[in-house]
């Protein structure tokens, strides 16, 4: 839900307040056909919840995380990363430098698995390089 918000909410130039009111609406739509778009979208309300924190979360302090990104990223600039890779990278690097109660392990591997599933061929291992550089810096 989270990357699904970020992503649409960097393309459309669409407001954090808007977007979230879009993701609610959508977590309260009826269940699609696809058994796994249902359980995707809707997620329970703790799934919401924290799918609103890291979209705030991430929207509130995108400069510093996508400065952190530049300067964990070698060769490639943030703007130029692939759209599902970057956000991706961002709500990771949230996860990882401002929610103290995850586990920098359980954040990488999410990312990664989320990588898997919508990313590029590529993608994980991308994300995974950059991400063990976030998460061996020290936390502000």
């Amino acid at each position: 839900m989270a990357l699904q918000t970020l992503y649409a909410m960097e393309f459309t130039k669409t407001g954090v307040e808007d977007a979230v009111e879009t993701m609610r609406e959508r977590a309260s739509e009826p269940p699609s056909e696809d058994a796994e778009v249902a359980t995707m979208v809707r997620g329970g309300a703790e799934v919401q919840t924290f799918a609103e924190k890291l979209v705030r979360g991430v929207a509130e302090h995108l400069e510093a995380i996508d400065a952190l990104l530049s300067q964990c990223s070698t060769n490639w600039k943030v703007p130029r990363m692939a759209a599902v890779d970057r956000n991706i990278l961002r709500m990771a690097t949230f996860e990882l430098r401002y929610l103290n109660d995850i586990p920098p392990k359980v954040t990488l591997n999410e990312a990664i698995e989320i990588a898997k599933r919508y990313g590029s061929v590529d993608s994980s291992a991308f994300i995974n390089g950059i991400l063990d550089r976030v998460a061996s810096l020290k936390r502000p």
